[in-house]
Order: structure tokens, then C-alpha cells, then sequence
């Protein structure tokens, strides 16, 4: 039985998690809230190195609230977090709210979906995608 480092969706404190417990709900030790969560959560400047950190991997949706497409994107990225709950966590970051994060990433259009996992950026994809889509995408990158 291996154990997972996990961040808290809400916190961002690490967790290490069991991953035969993944399915289990796991409460963070630091905050009590469950530590995964079947929706996308937002990451800002604050909490962004805190949240790419851990085993699982972070999905990252760059969007901004003027952005027709990534409005239309946002019922779909909250299916696959259902979808994906216990393989990979799905976050949300405002460029707008964000400017010296999204230039950090090197943000040139939105919607951009950003992988990370164990800290560092293993994906990149422009663009809105269908469902069928995103989880073959993800699937390509060994989600």
C-alpha cells in the first residue's frame, strides 16, 4: 500500500493519503474539509506553487469572465472533475485576477489547459475542448 501526498482542495495543506483510501473521501488533517473535491476549485497567486505540489496530478484551466469560449468550456471541465475525482484534481485560475501568475505560465490565449504533476508542467493544450476530448487528452498524458 503506497501513500499519496496530496494538497487540500481548500488549503492547500499536504495530505498523505493511502491510495487504496482515495475513493474514501480523506479529510485534511490541517482544515477537516475533504481533501478531494468532485468540482474544480480555484487556485490564485497565493496558492498555486502550494497546489501543483503532490502525487496526483493538477489540471489547470486558465479562463477569464469576458471569455466567450471559456464559459461555454466551464460545464464541461466540471464533468471531468467528476469524472476524474481520485485520478486528478481540477483547478481554475482567473487571468484576469491573476495577471502575474498568467504571465508567469506564459499565457498567450484562453481557455489554456496547463498539466502538472509532482510540481512541474507536464502538458499544455490551447483551447476549449468536447469531453470525449479532454479525457483522451488526459488519458495521453497518463491520467
Amino acid at each position: 500500500m503506497s501513500a499519496l501526498v496530496v494538497p487540500c482542495a481548500h488549503c492547500a495543506g499536504l495530505n498523505r493519503i493511502p491510495s487504496d483510501r482515495l475513493s474514501e473521501a480523506p479529510r485534511c488533517g490541517r482544515c477537516k474539509a475533504k481533501v478531494l473535491v468532485d468540482a474544480p476549485f480555484d487556485v490564485n497567486q497565493a496558492s498555486f506553487a502550494s497546489q501543483i505540489k503532490g502525487d496526483l496530478p493538477l489540471l489547470v484551466d486558465v479562463w477569464a469572465s469576458w471569455c466567450g469560449p471559456c464559459r461555454s468550456f466551464a460545464p464541461t471541465f466540471a464533468q471531468a472533475a467528476a469524472q476524474l475525482q481520485g485520478r486528478c484534481r481540477l483547478a481554475k485560475l482567473d487571468s484576469e485576477a491573476n495577471p502575474q501568475l498568467s504571465t508567469q505560465l506564459g499565457i498567450r490565449s484562453i481557455p489554456s489547459l496547463i498539466l502538472f504533476k509532482e510540481g512541474r508542467e507536464i502538458a499544455r493544450q490551447s483551447g476549449a475542448l468536447p469531453l470525449p476530448q479532454l479525457l483522451a487528452w488526459l488519458n495521453q498524458q497518463g491520467v
